[in-house]
């Protein structure tokens, strides 16, 4: 016997270069989903993007993104995660969250997604092996730690630096700037440490996983090593995402939350 389902909504919150690659994919066609609406802070920069599309979706406000979709993808400023994520939780819909970082600060949201049997989802994104993580969490993990380096370019304007005065231009060799928690990483670092606070929620929490950070003119792509140590492994990966157009994130990000939507009705799903 044959099923079919009917095809699920899916919206966009901001078309920034995350947001663009992932609309242009959905539009090429993805098994049971389609891009009904999107919502930008600038329609118009983008209005001859969406009219190539084949089917180009409705630009509605971001307060009425949820009226349209089943599901909303957020890759806005993680100024307006709230804005974007409580009407679908709310509702008993789904938030891919991009922006890890400020979910900590709205942690509530979990809790209103699970009354209302909505749900929130950090796609894996710029990192590596969080599988592994959230396997060995199931366990007992005693440390976490991910060592994160960037071009200088990506991590301007983080207020961290701005904050303490840290001068990073005309560096020669690597500065560490930051070590402490993946919840004060995602305060300091809030474009740039989405992917500690999405390890951190995988494993042992934003308050016991460690994280440093360096501004090192010897790479040219972001680069994230993670160190675990648990009862049922230990075991260390490292990562070396090209960045997109915009540097403080790598193009590996889109692609992330392209197979998350491929894998959600997938008959074959490979990986926890």
């Amino acid at each position: 016997m044959s099923s079919s389902r009917a095809p699920q909504r899916v919206a966009i919150a901001g078309l920034g270069a995350i947001g663009a690659a992932i609309a242009r994919e959905l539009d090429r066609g993805q098994g049971g989903l389609t891009l009904t609406a999107v919502a930008s802070g600038s329609p118009e920069k983008h209005r001859e993007f969406l009219a190539s599309f084949r089917s180009p979706p409705s630009v509605v406000p971001l307060d009425q993104l949820h009226a349209h979709a089943d599901l909303v993808i957020e890759a806005a400023p993680a100024r307006l995660l709230r804005a974007i994520v409580e009407p679908f939780v709310s509702g008993g819909k789904t938030a891919i969250v991009l922006s890890a970082a400020a979910l900590l600060q709205h942690e509530d949201l979990i809790d209103l997604a699970k009354a209302n049997g909505g749900q929130i989802v950090v796609p894996t994104g710029a990192l590596i092996g969080l599988d592994a993580v959230t396997a060995a969490a199931v366990g007992t993990i005693h440390s976490v730690r991910m060592i994160t380096r960037k071009p200088v370019d990506g991590l301007r304007g983080a207020p961290f630096i701005v904050d303490n005065g840290i001068d990073i231009d005309g560096l020669k060799e690597p500065l560490k700037l930051f070590e402490g928690t993946a919840r004060e990483a995602g305060k300091g670092f809030p474009a740039n440490l989405n992917v500690a606070v999405a390890l951190s929620l995988a494993g042992i929490g934003p308050d016991r996983t460690m994280v440093e950070i360096w501004a090192d003119p010897s790479v040219t792509r972001n680069t994230h090593r993670i160190e675990v140590d648990a009862d049922s492994a230990r075991f260390s990966m490292t990562i070396e995402n090209i960045p997109s157009d915009n540097p403080r994130t790598g193009l590996i990000t889109p692609l992330s939350v392209i197979a998350l939507l491929r894998k959600r009705g997938a008959a074959l799903r490979v990986g926890s």
